[in-house]
């Protein structure tokens, strides 16, 4: 008897370890589930995706839902091949009916990435809407309408954008929709648009003699006319989606004033040379997005710009809803995306094309020709006018030289002279020599004592009409090429850098050598200029494990973020951003006001801004006014 019921205890025993255990792994799996959906708020799609497929593995009954989610993850962050890769393992056999349909709004999102127009037209026609929830509704419109984009069947991608609209939450997208409606109706010739007017229903008719009207009105400029013309459309089309406000804001050519962009689309290399800038630039943007209180936080999707066509990605991302685009980084995919379509949502490119402009197109990059225009206003105002350029003899050595001198000498100073060391040396006396004029002084000493024919006593003499030496240098190279200067009785010239000099980061030990040297860098470098959540040291730990060289790129991506919903006052209102004071030219490119230091006790010190600094920056903000 006792034995039976120490056997009965030990059963129930068993039984509640398992119900146990069984409740530990429903909850571990639901607090996992939480995580990656947290992942997904904040933008961190990759993580998001790597999480969802763990709980794929680890939970065999709900492995078709984390597949899935794990693939839409991909999709967003914009890793198709991860993607692909997800998806071939799911067996579609065992799909639900939902489920059925989010695996095929996933492959047509694929199809369409690829450029694979006919397959995506194949899955979407046995699609039923309507039998999807309304966030995958929008997902097969966008879908839709990009494909018939991509097929140049413009009329269809706008009837597409029609049923889009309403589905939309926000009034700010439910106008962005409307405008690329208008964009998309304006790219068909007027004879079409005419012949197709006459056999489209009413919503979408009231588009087509809405779109011909503005445009009239655009090439007309007749206020009085116009108003006529809008009262006579409105009697027609009473309940017309395109309200009073939309339409004042779009007949004045306001194309990405409909207040702050709720999605942002961010073209950035996840392989190739580019991977690691991207990588930096990618730190910086979701630092900036966390810092962001939620109620103002936009969606961001992340697409690899390494594995597909530039412009059929930009025009994807539009189909996905993007609102202002960030990027490409690559200046091949700059100038190709401008010089190869229609702009229709604006574009926050992370480089500089020189003589590229274009309608939409802004351009935000680390430019050196920032950076030198700086130094030079430094240097000037110190009251230099005659100097020596020391650079690399490299490609990108030969470009700085040159814009040194070009804006040198724009204020009639003077170039003495232009030398170039070998960037893998070490030892650079043959380049300083010739730029000091050394050598002559060694060759009127050799041609005076041959004459004599005796030895005579000897001093080097350098030259004595330069007030100062402007310098490219690596920190790692300015540490020996500055006390090679010292050496050669340079001790009492000035030397301006560009802002590579210094590392980036507080080495008072290694940069004791560059004592003396003034150079202009962004204020993320500086704590003191730069303070906050987002600063240099605040962020440390994101970016410790990423070389010296790619720290400034950080930078570049919290003001790209933070810049991306302010373009329209730039003009009229500089941005204290980490990269500099932000403005933006007549070019849409935004251009950097940088903040000068000096090497002092092997620290970068900030010097205070100059008269002559104060007084632009004071003229500026006149003009602006």
């Amino acid at each position: 008897m006792n034995r039976h019921y120490v056997t009965l205890s030990s059963f129930c025993l068993f039984i509640a370890s398992g119900c146990a255990t069984e409740s530990t792994q429903r909850y571990q799996f639901m607090n996992e589930s939480v995580r990656a959906e947290s992942f997904t708020q904040n933008g961190q799609h990759k993580q998001a995706a790597s999480l969802y497929q763990t709980l794929a593995t680890s939970n065999p009954e709900q492995r078709n839902e984390y597949n899935i989610l794990a693939s839409e993850s991909f999709i967003q962050s914009g890793d198709i091949s991860s993607a692909e890769s997800v998806i071939a393992s799911i067996n579609t056999q065992t799909l639900n009916a939902e489920q059925g349909n989010r695996l095929n709004l996933i492959l047509i999102q694929i199809d369409l990435s690829q450029g694979e127009t006919e397959k995506a037209f194949n899955r979407l026609n046995i699609t039923q809407p309507y039998q999807l929830s309304p966030e995958n509704q929008i997902i097969f419109y966008q879908s839709l309408a990009f494909a018939h984009s991509l097929s140049g069947q413009l009329l269809q991608s706008a009837d597409a954008r029609i049923k889009l609209t309403p589905l939309l939450q926000f009034k700010e997208q439910q106008y962005e929709n409307n405008r690329v409606i208008l964009d998309t109706l304006n790219l068909i010739p007027p004879q079409q648009l005419n012949l197709q007017q006459t056999t489209a229903n009413d919503t979408l008719s009231g588009w087509i003699v809405l779109a011909k009207l503005l445009k009239h009105n655009n090439r007309q400029q007749n206020s009085m006319e116009f108003q006529v013309n809008l009262s006579e459309w409105q009697r027609l089309y009473p309940n017309h989606p395109a309200d009073v406000d939309f339409i004042d804001a779009y007949s004045k050519g306001l194309t990405n004033t409909f207040n702050t962009p709720t999605s942002l689309a961010i073209l950035l290399p996840e392989s190739g040379r580019f991977k690691k800038a991207a990588e930096a630039i990618k730190i910086g943007i979701m630092e900036a997005y966390h810092q962001t209180p939620m109620d103002k936080q936009p969606s961001i999707r992340f697409y690899d710009s390494s594995i597909e066509n530039i412009v059929n990605l930009y025009h994807l991302a539009i189909s996905e809803g993007a609102q202002l685009v960030i990027g490409p980084l690559n200046k091949d995919n700059i100038q190709e995306l401008a010089l190869s379509t229609n702009l229709t949502t604006p574009v926050l490119a992370l480089n500089h094309v020189v003589n590229l402009a274009k309608s939409n197109l802004f351009q935000f990059g680390l430019s050196p020709i920032d950076e030198v225009k700086q130094i030079v206003n430094k240097a000037q105002s110190d009251g230099i006018e005659k100097a020596l350029i020391l650079a690399p003899e490299t490609n990108h050595g030969h470009r700085m030289a040159d814009y040194l001198s070009e804006y040198w000498q724009q204020s009639y100073n003077t170039v003495l002279e232009i030398q170039h060391y070998n960037n893998k040396a070490n030892d650079f006396s043959a380049s300083i020599k010739s730029l000091l004029n050394l050598d002559e002084s060694q060759y009127r000493h050799r041609k005076i004592q041959n004459t004599l024919g005796r030895n005579i006593e000897f001093t080097e003499r350098r030259r004595t009409d330069v007030d100062a030496i402007f310098l490219s240098a690596s920190a790692q190279k300015a540490r020996s090429i500055y006390p090679q200067l010292q050496f050669h009785r340079a001790t009492q010239v000035p030397v301006y850098a560009l802002p590579q000099v210094y590392s980036g980061d507080t080495n008072p030990s290694m940069d004791i050598d560059l004592n003396s040297i003034a150079f202009c860098d962004i204020p993320w470098v500086f704590s003191d200029s730069y303070p906050g959540e987002l600063s240099k040291e605040s962020l440390r730990d994101s970016w410790q494990h990423l070389p010296n060289k790619y720290l400034r790129l950080i930078a570049l991506g919290i003001d790209s973020f933070q810049v991306s919903s302010k373009l329209e006052q730039l003009s009229t209102t500089p941005f204290s951003g980490a990269t500099g004071s932000l403005s933006i030219d007549t070019e849409n490119r935004i251009t950097r006001k940088l903040v000068c230091a000096k090497f002092i006790k092997g620290l970068a010190v900030i010097q205070a801004p100059t008269i002559e600094d104060e007084n632009q920056q004071f003229d500026m903000q006149d003009l602006a006014l």
